[in-house]
């Protein structure tokens, strides 16, 4: 199960790193399309810690950093390889992907700060609360952790490329999706950690 759960962690991680460029807007606010996929890590992996412990779950966050590097790699050399001539979709393979090293470095950089951080701060609310309450450890973790990878991505991915306005306005938008997206997930975790046990 350790091993479905890291492929899905890596699933969800990779594809929000491909569709971060993306901004979107909902219900007038702006923000990464990435919010819909990035969030789940946090569920995936306080779900690994819960049941496999921070080792397990360090190792995890590790090899999701390798595969996205990985990604990058194969984006990178497949808009370098000469084009056909019958295809005419190089600049819309650039315009798609141009940004994917920006973004991924963004998000690798606030990935690895903030998913560790997660991890800390779970184990350090586990001890605290003598391994009751995975409701509090879950969201008492992810909020700070989600603030502090909402800011590094923010900053890092769209400073200098939009104004300071859009740049906050986006990291706004992002932290109050994502700490939604916490206490809506709440029963998942419990559902999933109850799965995986099983």
């Amino acid at each position: 199960m350790l091993m479905g759960l890291a492929m899905a962690f890596t699933t969800v991680l990779l594809v929000a790193n491909i569709i971060a460029g993306k901004i979107i807007t909902i219900g007038g606010w702006e923000m990464s399309a990435g919010i819909i996929a990035y969030p789940l890590t946090f569920l995936i992996t306080d779900t690994i810690a819960e049941v496999y412990g921070r080792k397990a779950t360090t190792r995890v966050i590790w090899f999701g950093f390798g595969c996205s590097l990985l990604m990058v790699g194969m984006i990178y050399l497949g808009g370098r390889l000469p084009a056909s001539a019958e295809w005419e979709g190089q600049g819309a393979y650039d315009t798609i992907f141009g940004s994917t090293p920006r973004i991924v470095a963004a998000s690798m950089i606030a990935y690895l700060v903030a998913q560790n951080h997660d991890v800390f701060a779970f184990h350090f609310w586990r001890r605290k609360t003598n391994g009751r309450h995975l409701w509090f450890r879950n969201n008492a973790s992810t909020a700070v952790s989600q603030l502090i990878d909402t800011a590094l991505f923010t900053g890092i991915a769209f400073g200098g490329v939009y104004g300071v306005g859009v740049v906050v306005g986006i990291f706004v938008a992002e932290y109050i999706v994502k700490i939604a997206a916490s206490v809506i997930d709440t029963p998942l975790v419990y559902a999933l950690v109850g799965l995986v046990r099983r």
